[in-house]
């Protein structure tokens, strides 16, 4: 079984700062691209962010120069610095992972994209 938790949602007012985390457990056997996507209401499920194991980043270009994703390979860790935050950055930002699983009955391994609860990122004006 895998977990995905995200923290460090909240309220801040326009142009503040605020920093997600998003910890990933259980029975892992590897992890691939990390990411962020955000959904507000009344709207499609949308890409933030997302990483690679290596490192390599992608960013949605209305993030782009705000937001900085990284990730902690040791401590299964992805995260998320968004800075200069404006109102329509309102919405409740989901942790998603490519990761793969090893049964220990067949001896494979099996990946699939994993989703977390979602964090509320309220930003006033």
């Amino acid at each position: 079984q895998v977990q995905l938790v995200e923290s460090g949602g909240g309220l801040v007012q326009a142009g503040e700062s605020l920093r997600l985390s998003c910890a990933a457990s259980g029975r892992i056997f590897k992890i691939d691209t990390m990411g962020w996507y955000r959904q507000a209401p009344g709207n499609e499920r949308e890409l933030v962010a997302s990483i690679t194991t290596g490192g390599t980043t992608n960013y949605a270009d209305s993030m782009k120069g705000r937001f900085t994703i990284s990730r902690d390979n040791a401590k299964n860790t992805v995260f998320l610095q968004m800075n200069s935050l404006k109102p329509e950055d309102t919405a409740v930002y989901y942790c998603n992972a490519d990761i793969s699983v090893r049964d220990e009955v067949f001896r494979q391994v099996m990946s699939r994209s994993y989703w977390g609860q979602g964090t509320q990122v309220t930003v006033s004006s």
